[in-house]
């Protein structure tokens, strides 16, 4: 796994799931995403039902049937505790690989306007060197192995990853502890990471996609624990200096503040032992997670960027959407995925306005929904009209039971698939965990989203697809505000 910050997510595009802003699931080794979530509809069609079924599309044996599952995955999993800090450890018997990632609780809270970019700073110093493992000893190590050590960073947590062949888990186990907790932190190391983070996030700006994050942050986030880019900017980085990376350093590793996740054909009594000598002295602290304050946009608004030279309008608006915890996730998932399908449809199949027009949701603490779309700035008007019908219509109309069960059946099917690794399943574990009200949630997710009826999707869409916070950059002198600000659900 590559080193690199979480970056502002983008959104998914059209025959893609997400990669989104943070998180963004953690992939492989954990590198974490953000996470949009689209998934395609299902191949084969279900049979259909009347239009206006309030009924889900799980039966009773299903339900115990998915019950036994959940309790059977829970039974695989061994929590403790080494000196406050949190371990979770998933055995997957027979697995030839170990994924492992040592996660900071807090994120964009953890940090202020002036350090922005010190925790993704900090991680990837310290993935550079240690004090038992040199550059070149520690580079040497993890070629040999084949062992990945990274780290990501998003607006609730960072995490440093480690993947690795059980073979090697011994010797990359050592490693990943020493860059947890001995960095070495020379000035050679930090000025090289420095100046490779201020160049990189000095040319955000430069693609629109990009660029468009960072105008939709400022209009969404402001006044919000979220204004504080995680990766920083690179003024921000520019001003943090070695002292400050071993300051933050310091307060973060403390087990208050700390969770451990790994997945593996590992032994939980033996992992304990290990993450008692490891982390068994650092002093505990006194930190206290608490969500963040949710969203809640009062009136519909939009924000026009000019760009000189651009003939494509990048649009995107944002609504606020219910966080992990909230049991409206689960319906809010398949509508986000049905008005996705919807979009595409009509914006690109029927009407050629964009290649990849879309709708997500994200995976954060205080959490988002929206649309986005790219298109010729003289049809940027229409595109967004149509996608604002299919938002309404979705709104007016309750979903036909055939075509929710399509939608459950391609999401869980997505569902799935991604998480076949073990990076996979120790990010929802910690994701669950740090922002999902527990990590046994993660366990209760099919059978809640199988749960949902047509007028569940119907419900969310009004209650949150409203109120819409658009940016645009662009030609802004083709774009009709009014159509913009259009007042849709309430």
């Amino acid at each position: 796994m590559s080193k690199e910050t979480k970056t502002p997510e983008r959104i998914v595009k059209a025959e893609k799931m997400f990669v989104g802003r943070f998180l963004r699931s953690l992939v492989v080794a954990l590198a974490l995403v953000a996470s949009s979530t689209h998934l395609a509809p299902a191949q084969t069609p279900a049979p259909a039902s009347p239009k206006n079924a309030t009924t889900s599309v799980v039966s009773a044996p299903d339900a115990r049937k998915l019950n036994e599952v959940a309790a059977t995955a829970e039974s695989l999993v061994t929590e403790f505790e080494v000196n406050g800090l949190k371990v979770l450890v998933k055995r997957r018997a027979g697995s030839q690989t170990v994924a492992a990632g040592l996660f900071v609780r807090g994120g964009a809270r953890n940090i202020t306007a002036q350090n922005a970019g010190v925790e993704a700073l900090m991680w990837d110093a310290a993935t550079e060197a240690t004090r038992n493992f040199p550059r070149a000893v520690l580079r040497k190590e993890l070629a040999r192995m084949g062992t990945n050590l990274g780290y990501g960073i998003n607006f609730d947590y960072s995490a440093l990853s480690l993947g690795t062949t059980r073979q090697n888990f011994d010797r990359s186990w050592e490693i990943f502890t020493d860059a947890a907790l001995r960095p070495a932190f020379t000035p050679e190391d930090f000025d090289r990471v420095k100046s490779r983070l201020v160049i990189a996030r000095g040319n955000v700006n430069d693609a629109p996609d990009s660029f468009l994050e960072v105008l939709q942050a400022r209009v969404a986030y402001a006044g919000h624990p979220y204004m504080n880019e995680p990766g920083g900017t690179s003024e921000t980085l520019s001003r943090l200096t070695l002292e400050d990376v071993r300051r933050f350093h310091q307060q973060s590793m403390q087990t208050s503040r700390l969770l451990l996740v790994l997945v593996g054909d590992l032994d939980a009594a033996q992992v304990k032992e290990r993450v008692a000598a490891a982390f068994g002295k650092l002093p505990r602290g006194e930190y206290k997670a608490e969500a963040p304050p949710q969203f809640a946009f009062n009136a519909p608004s939009v924000e026009l960027t000019p760009r000189l030279g651009l003939e494509t309008n990048y649009v995107q608006g944002v609504f606020a959407a219910p966080p992990l915890t909230d049991p409206d996730i689960y319906p809010m998932r398949i509508a986000s995925s049905l008005l996705n399908e919807r979009i595409f449809v009509e914006v690109r199949v029927r009407r050629n306005l964009s290649y990849a027009p879309s709708a997500f949701l994200r995976d954060q603490g205080a959490n988002l929904g929206g649309i986005y779309v790219t298109t010729d700035s003289g049809r940027t008007n229409e595109a967004v009209s149509v996608m604002l019908y299919q938002v309404s219509r979705l709104q007016r109309e309750q979903a036909d039971n055939s075509e929710l069960t399509s939608q459950v059946s391609g999401y869980l099917t997505k569902h799935y698939i991604d998480q076949q690794t073990n990076g996979a399943q120790a990010g929802e574990l910690a994701r669950y965990e740090l922002i999902g009200g527990g990590w046994r949630n993660s366990l209760h997710f099919i059978e809640r989203l199988r749960a949902v009826t047509p007028a569940d999707v119907q419900r969310v869409a009004r209650k949150y697809m409203k109120n819409l916070r658009f940016v645009v950059l662009g030609d802004a002198t083709k774009v009709d505000r009014n159509l913009f600000t259009v007042q849709v659900g309430g």
